[in-house]
């Protein structure tokens, strides 16, 4: 799939980017709405990407006072909200944004990022370079491990 990865600037962008985290996580996986958009939405990057002008995909970047509130860790940003649509599913989007990501982390001087994985999703990260850390734990009733990857 020939997409077109951004980030996500203005209200229409960040309202697609909410339709697609609605649609994957709030009504595929059902997690509450409450627990899908928090206070870090404002301050993060949000990477959306287009596919013959449809959105359909996205991720978000913590970076700065909020990842190092978050991680503990200082350098380290913070990948989350990785979602993609399920027409855009297996086409290689999500390692594409992935690596959108990991670049904006980059520019936003990390050198290393932690995401918080859903168990089913650890062989695709894995993929990517990451390594699990910890035990599997529960997150809006999904269970999750944390992992990370050197930038």
């Amino acid at each position: 799939m020939a997409a077109e990865l951004r980030i996500a600037a203005g209200d229409v962008d960040l309202a697609l980017v909410r339709l697609i985290r609605h649609e994957v996580f709030v009504i595929e996986q059902n997690v509450p709405a409450e627990l899908e958009y928090d206070e870090y939405d404002a301050t993060s990057v949000h990477v959306l990407a287009l596919a013959d002008g449809m959105a359909v995909g996205t991720g978000r970047l913590i970076h700065g006072t909020e990842a190092l509130g978050k991680t503990g860790v200082a350098g380290r940003v913070l990948l989350g909200r990785l979602a993609v649509r399920k027409a855009a599913r297996g086409t290689g989007l999500g390692a594409e944004l992935v690596r959108a990501l990991e670049q904006a982390g980059r520019e936003h001087g990390g050198t290393e990022l932690e995401l918080h994985a859903q168990v089913q999703a650890l062989g695709f990260y894995e993929r990517l370079g990451y390594v699990a850390e910890g035990p599997v734990y529960d997150d809006a009733g999904i269970p999750h491990r944390t992992m990370t990857r050197k930038l």
